[in-house]
């Protein structure tokens, strides 16, 4: 269920500036206090914005709360999941109906500061696609939460090659166009630098505010380090050979039969020239079992070369990303219509010699 607020913009008014993307879930205690926090840094801004909160099938008075907000403030709008769907859905279903040029994503936990969203803003508009914030003095338990995120921080920046102090901080500025261009499933909404950084954003990192839980429990334990360590394997496929799966599985499949090749055929010689027996040798299994799986690992290769170029041309989706095209004066004007130095392009061509015997 989307509620939108019944108080539209008037018409010629100037389009939405910043839409702040607020998921959670059973959060009853922080909501309004989030919500006036969100209201007075957001005021100082002095620009158009809006404020989604999508309740990710709460089961406490979250929603009754929203509610109310939604009658108060016609910039609140409010998106009810049918049931929990985690995170990274919730995200999407906000940026699906954001309506600023620029999104920002913040937990509904009070931990995220709303007053470093306008130092997120400035920064982003010195040219970046995203600016990051990083929680440097982070106020959380240290053994099961900040090293764990620190180990995971690094694996993640040295595996995708985004280098970025803390994955794991909500608090984020994305330009509109760009993170709608993501498509987002399982627990990826960590990894969006990452993803949006092999699409050539430019992304930068700015040191924020963090805040110790007051109210509520945290919804996270230590099983998501194992979600973490999955997703990043999609993560570095989908960056690293998701157009060219053969490149990694054909790779696999040739350091497979190569050696399993070479073992068949020196114990062929082998029978052959000494007339060894075979049939009591693993060194003959080994070799048939490197050479079969080599020939799988190709043919899974090919198969998704032919699966990866089915979806791009039915989808016509391109293999590249375009930051800017700067168009030349003749697509511009128009062919027919280009001229240059003042005189047309029919004008340069010279007139063929007459033949003269």
């Amino acid at each position: 269920m989307v509620k939108y607020s019944t108080a539209q913009q008037p018409q010629g008014s100037d389009p939405l500036a910043i839409s702040v993307v607020i998921p959670l879930f059973n959060e009853e205690q922080n909501v309004l206090p989030l919500y006036h926090a969100l209201d007075s840094a957001m005021e100082d801004l002095g620009c158009t914005w809006e404020t989604i909160f999508v309740d990710d099938g709460s089961t406490d008075g979250s929603y009754k709360i929203l509610q109310q907000l939604h009658s108060r403030d016609h910039r609140v709008c409010v998106i009810q999941l049918r049931r929990n769907f985690g995170q990274t859905a919730a995200m999407v279903a906000g940026f699906d109906h954001a309506r600023g040029d620029i999104i920002v994503v913040l937990d509904g936990d009070l931990q995220n500061d709303p007053k470093d969203i306008s130092r997120l803003v400035d920064k982003l508009a010195e040219g970046y696609d995203v600016v990051s914030g990083w929680r440097a003095n982070r106020k959380d338990g240290f053994w099961l939460r900040r090293l764990p995120s620190q180990i995971a921080n690094w694996l993640i920046s040295r595996t995708t090659g985004t280098h970025l102090h803390d994955y794991g901080c909500t608090l984020k500025a994305y330009r509109a166009e760009m993170i709608k261009e993501l498509r987002l499933y399982g627990e990826m909404h960590r990894f969006i630098p990452a993803l949006m950084g092999g699409n050539g954003a430019r992304i930068a990192e700015l040191p924020v505010n963090h805040r110790a839980r007051r109210h509520g429990k945290s919804n996270y334990g230590m099983s998501r380090t194992v979600r973490v360590l999955l997703d990043l394997l999609t993560v570095k496929f989908s960056l690293s050979f998701f157009t060219k799966p053969l490149q990694i599985f054909g790779l696999i499949g040739l350091l497979s039969f190569l050696p399993g090749f070479l073992i068949c055929s020196y114990l062929v010689i082998a029978r052959i020239a000494a007339n060894q027996l075979l049939a009591d040798r693993p060194l003959f299994l080994l070799g048939i079992l490197l050479t079969v799986v080599g020939i799988q690992f190709v043919s899974l290769g090919l198969l998704a070369e032919i699966q990866m170029r089915t979806y791009y041309e039915s989808v016509n989706k391109s293999t590249y990303a375009i930051r800017g095209v700067l168009k030349s004066r003749s697509e511009q004007m128009g062919h027919d219509d280009y001229s240059g130095s003042g005189e047309t392009i029919k004008n340069h061509r010279k007139e063929p010699r007459a033949i003269t015997n």
